[in-house]
């Protein structure tokens, strides 16, 4: 991060914005009204990381505000228009031959929320002034502003002191900000992750008594606020302060519920710290950037062991089933969270698989065991190799490297067999169509019977071709007298 501690002393140096921002605050003081960039697009700005998404505050009503943005902006749009937002694209020449730069813009009138005890949606009443709108933002390191076009600097709360010191704080009361959006409370916990930023002791305090508070926030903002937090940088850092804080006993509480339980090794280490081992394991083996999928399996994968935990008579833990079990209380927690079903589905799957690998001892694998493992896994393949690899953090450095080098061996016998085999949609040699033909069949049970014995002998033994899969029917269906 850039050193930021000169800006303390010198800000009119540090708060260089777009051409594009001033141009659009020239608009508005034509107009009458006042703009600032504010929150989250000023403290990127003195990180050295503003992006191409900007936010701006106004005491323009929502109303006026679209008169200006639409002559000016190549597309506005009005989703947030109920809370004092009106948004819009502007794609500007990149220059050097390179095609245009595509801003996001967020223009948002002064505003307070305030939520009711009971309700999930704020209540939102208009400003005057950027210092009655900045007052209400989470954090101070997000109540700096920018004036345009005068670029004039505005942080009546020091936030740049904090953004020098790596530190969130609230303008007011953390009590007072959490009461007007509990969701503040996650969002701490999420730029903490972000930036990489320590919570100040008071924020943290508050957050711990209030955590109950955030039951009033719906599913879909929590879900929000927690996938961020995973797709960040430092994720073990944010989950970390909401089991600390009792938020994950809210929103996530399997994450909470594996403090309590030692692996099946009896370790030192707990289930709660292996498994932020692996999320950060699995993060490592990332190549696509950040993949939502992947972290949240992650983070599950052993959720079912509290459940499934088991004291054996030689002292040993153990937690049989537990990925069977992982997976449905994978499916529920993310249900409630409101994910997509195709999501549900697919983490939901990887919890289930992670133990798969191991099912097959130290490496015997044969061939009927590998064309299993590809088809189970389906398009997840890919995943649950770098899942399975991140779940090994023992300290044991030659258990480890067999352990790798045993799935090194399995990726080779995949490798293999692809090159002889379609792995990728393993079928049957006949098709549904061909089944009913030779066995003088109408569509039904008996035709998903069938095609289900072909498939299993496909997983066994490989291609059988034609002539044999038609023997081999003709097989299966005289045994059926």
């Amino acid at each position: 991060m850039p050193n930021v501690s000169n800006a303390a002393q010198t800000p009119q140096a540090h708060h260089r914005v777009e051409p594009v921002a001033e141009d659009l605050g020239r608009l508005f003081s034509a107009a009458g009204f006042r703009l600032a960039l504010v929150g989250g697009s000023v403290r990127d700005t003195l990180l050295g990381r503003l992006g191409n998404d900007l936010d701006f505050t106004t005491d323009a009503r929502p109303e006026q505000v679209l008169r200006i943005l639409r002559p000016w902006a190549d597309a506005v749009w009005e989703v947030g228009i109920a809370f004092g937002t009106v948004g819009a694209r502007k794609d500007v020449p990149a220059g050097g031959g390179e095609g245009p730069r595509s801003f996001q813009v967020e223009v948002t009138t002064y505003r307070s929320e305030v939520y009711d005890r009971t309700s999930r949606k704020p209540e939102v009443s208009y400003g005057d002034t950027i210092e009655e709108d900045l007052v209400r933002r989470d954090f101070t390191v997000n109540a700096m502003a920018v004036a345009l076009p005068e670029t004039e600097f505005v942080d009546p709360h020091h936030g740049l002191d904090d953004l020098a010191a790596r530190v969130l704080r609230t303008p007011g009361t953390p009590e007072s900000s959490f009461s007007d959006d509990p969701l503040r409370m996650m969002r701490a916990a999420r730029f903490a992750a972000q930036l990489d930023f320590e919570v100040a002791p008071e924020v943290v305090a508050a957050m711990t008594a209030m955590a109950d508070r955030i039951t009033i926030v719906s599913a879909e903002r929590v879900r929000d606020e927690l996938n961020k937090l995973l797709l960040s940088d430092h994720p073990r850092k944010g989950l970390r302060l909401l089991v600390e804080t009792g938020l994950a006993d809210q929103v996530l509480p399997e994450l909470s519920a594996l403090r309590l339980e030692r692996d099946e090794h009896f370790r030192h280490k707990d289930v709660y710290e292996h498994t932020l081992t692996v999320l950060e394991q699995a993060i490592d083996l990332e190549t696509d950037g950040p993949d939502l999928v992947l972290r949240l399996a992650a983070l599950l994968h052993d959720i079912g062991k509290p459940r499934t935990r088991r004291f054996e008579p030689d002292g040993r833990v153990s937690f049989h089933h537990h990925e069977v079990v992982g997976a449905k209380m994978t499916k529920s927690r993310m249900t409630k969270l409101k994910y997509p079903n195709e999501l549900v589905k697919d983490v939901s799957r990887l919890v289930e698989l992670h133990l798969r690998f191991h099912g097959y001892g130290s490496g015997e694998w044969t061939d009927s065991a590998v064309r299993r493992y590809v088809r189970d896994a389906g398009p997840l393949l890919e995943r649950l190799h770098k899942l399975t690899r991140s779940d090994c953090t023992t300290r044991n450095k030659r258990k480890a490297a067999a352990l790798s080098r045993t799935y090194d061996g399995l990726e080779a016998r995949i490798a293999e067999l692809q090159e002889q085999e379609e792995l990728d949609a393993i079928r049957p040699d006949l098709d549904g169509n061909q089944i009913m033909g030779i066995l003088g069949v109408p569509p039904g049970p008996v035709v998903g019977k069938a095609y289900q014995h072909l498939l299993e002998l496909r997983l066994e033994n490989g291609p059988l071709g034609e002539d044999a899969a038609v023997a081999a029917l003709k097989e299966w269906w005289a045994a059926q007298d």
